[in-house]
């Protein structure tokens, strides 16, 4: 597959032949169920679109039952963005519903299968995205990151994922899974091509009030892969991690040492805290936005004689069972009573984690850290939610401090499976961030 740069060179009909080659690659390929369709718009550079990012025209549906036949009446800024450097979108990718999960299986159109192993999940929640970038069956394409759901699948997949700093790109069309959590950001083949998919989509919106009043970022260009910056490594992190992620991080060490880079080792407090705030948060601003889904302004609607009695069947036959679940624990922290003993209990842990950032980047550039705790797990094995959500522990703590960071694949295990590690950066300090993951790419 060409590269989005390459991509940026071609003319019009040999766009039009990479169309043709993804459509019939897809075709060739169903079991893999990244696409969920190959809708088209424009004759630009195919971009793939996770299914919660509305394309004016398309059925957009959050991989749920209870969008079913909405039809996206608008484009989201950064589909605005895309059209403007002659990138289209091309073809809703799977995701786990409403974006909540880590492995793209509890989306109601089944789950993805990874490209690398398809016995094993190509993680989530943006798992459709980055399984098309590493099957060879889209240019680049774009997720949305809540807790790591673009850093993971691409960890897991073996290619690049990108989280933005909180406000650098628009939020608005993206549907709504945890607002002060969620950003839009390129899932891609190299790091140089995130670097220029991120300058297309970054910038200032009126239409989002969150969205911080910058102008477009311009990395790519920019890139400086030999400059020398001081690194962070957090050895308490991988004390419970697996063997692979062990020697990928021993590796990727080695591997910034011998470009020049300064690693000092340095300490947070245990993650485990992390998860504790994330979920609380999550799942209380969850139940919040999905109220908007009662069957009578979206959707699929379940008649069942009064309108209490059809909110109910909507709600129960529309969601699955992980967004229930979420819905349930997050009116149980914002009910009376427990309000003050968990939401906020978990926003004083928040602005600790955020503190504990800023004293850190004080003293480094950039921080190294895993992106899972193992490579991809077996499709099946994340059922116990408990796991699932443990699975988050690495990547969390920067959707809450609302930093910008990126995965980059260090090396394969023995069973072919990639194995992902995580650069973070200071808020809005992007240019840092892809300058180190350049470097880092570059010398592996």
């Amino acid at each position: 597959m060409v590269t989005l740069k390459e991509a940026l060179a071609l003319d019009e009909s040999a766009l039009e032949a990479l169309r043709e080659e993804i459509k019939t690659n897809v075709a060739n390929d169903k079991e893999l169920n990244a696409y969920i369709d190959l809708s088209q718009s424009g004759s630009g550079i195919p971009i793939a679109i996770k299914d919660n990012i509305q394309v004016k025209g398309w059925s957009v549906t959050s991989a749920s039952k209870i969008l079913q036949g909405y039809i996206a009446p608008y484009n989201a800024s950064v589909i605005e963005k895309l059209e403007k450097a002659n990138l289209s979108p091309f073809g809703r990718t799977n995701m786990d519903e409403f974006a909540m999960g880590s492995t793209t299986e509890s989306s109601c159109y089944g789950p993805t299968l990874n490209p690398l192993k398809r016995d094993c999940v190509p993680g989530g929640s943006s798992g459709g995205s980055a399984a098309v970038v590493a099957a060879g069956i889209a240019v680049a394409a774009l997720g949305s990151d809540t807790g790591g759901s673009i850093r993971q699948p691409a960890a897991y997949c073996g290619v690049v994922g990108m989280k933005p700093t909180y406000g650098r790109v628009s939020r608005y069309g993206l549907g709504a899974y945890a607002s002060s959590l969620d950003q839009i950001g390129p899932i891609t083949q190299n790091v140089e091509d995130a670097a220029i998919l991120l300058d297309i989509i970054s910038g200032s919106d009126e239409k989002d009030s969150t969205c911080a009043s910058l102008e477009p970022t311009a990395i790519a260009k920019n890139i400086d892969s030999d400059r020398k910056l001081t690194i962070a490594i957090i050895p308490d992190f991988i004390k419970d991690a697996s063997d692979d992620v062990k020697v990928a991080y021993t590796k990727a060490i080695d591997t910034l040492k011998s470009a020049g880079h300064t690693i000092v080792e340095k300490a947070m407090m245990d993650p485990k805290f992390d998860i504790s705030a994330y979920y609380v948060t999550a799942t209380a601003e969850a139940t919040t936005n999905l109220a908007r889904y009662d069957g009578v302004r979206y959707g699929t609607r379940v008649e069942d004689g009064s309108l209490v009695n059809s909110y109910f069947k909507t709600r129960s036959e529309g969601f699955g069972d992980e967004v229930k679940r979420r819905i349930l624990l997050g009116n149980f922290v914002l009910s009376s009573g427990y309000y003050d003993a968990y939401y906020v209990k978990a926003q004083k842990v928040r602005t600790l984690i955020k503190a504990e950032y800023n004293k850190l980047f004080n003293e480094v550039d950039l921080i190294l850290s895993p992106v899972a705790p193992s490579v991809a797990p077996k499709q099946g094995e994340m059922e116990d939610p408990m796991a699932m959500y443990l699975s988050d522990i690495y990547t969390i703590s920067v959707n809450l401090a609302g930093l910008p960071a990126i995965s980059l694949p260090i090396m394969k295990n023995k069973d072919g499976l990639s194995v992902g590690l995580q650069l973070i950066a200071n808020a809005y300090e992007e240019q840092t961030l892809f300058d180190g993951a350049s470097s880092l790419e570059k010398s592996l």
